[in-house]
């Protein structure tokens, strides 16, 4: 299995190739905690909007910076793994800081995806990508999917919690 992982400074210099071969580049990022099928989803139809699929992971603190402290359930390194095992993702950068800023300006995607649930104008990097020459693209998400939901059903599935 390939390691897709690349840091900051790879993940400019291989975007960078990727723009003068004629490739459009994609971005998206997300904590990806427990991969299920709404996670695939979204990222076929991210990987779908051009040719290279560049994933921003939050590390483990950024996740907790946003989630608490009972997230993430699986290490940065672990989510890493799985994140690159598929298919459909081209390279997987952690990033430390609580959104993906930095990563964004570093990667200059011609295409940058997000939820549906985020508005437009309130999705990060969105003004740099569109004066840079590129688009938003919101994916609306699977319904009645996510890690939180996945999470409640194991402890009432095995524990009794509610």
């Amino acid at each position: 299995m390939a390691d897709k992982r690349a840091s900051l400074d790879e993940i400019r210099a291989l975007a960078a190739d990727y723009r003068a071969q004629g490739k459009c580049v994609v971005f998206t990022n997300g904590c990806f905690d427990i991969l299920h099928a709404g996670h695939v989803s979204y990222l076929a139809k991210a990987k779908a909007c051009g040719d290279v699929l560049v994933l921003g992971l939050n590390s483990d603190a950024s996740v907790r910076g946003i989630k608490g402290d009972k997230k993430p359930v699986i290490s940065e390194d672990q989510r890493a793994i799985v994140m690159s095992a598929l298919e459909m993702v081209d390279h997987v950068v952690l990033f430390e800081e609580p959104d993906p800023e930095n990563l964004i300006h570093a990667v200059v995607p011609q295409v940058l995806v997000k939820g549906a649930d985020w508005p437009e104008d309130q999705i990060i990097g969105g003004d740099f990508v569109k004066a840079n020459g590129g688009r938003v693209e919101r994916i609306a998400f699977e319904q009645n999917i996510s890690t939180t939901k996945i999470i409640e059903r194991i402890g009432r599935r095995f524990y009794g919690a509610s």
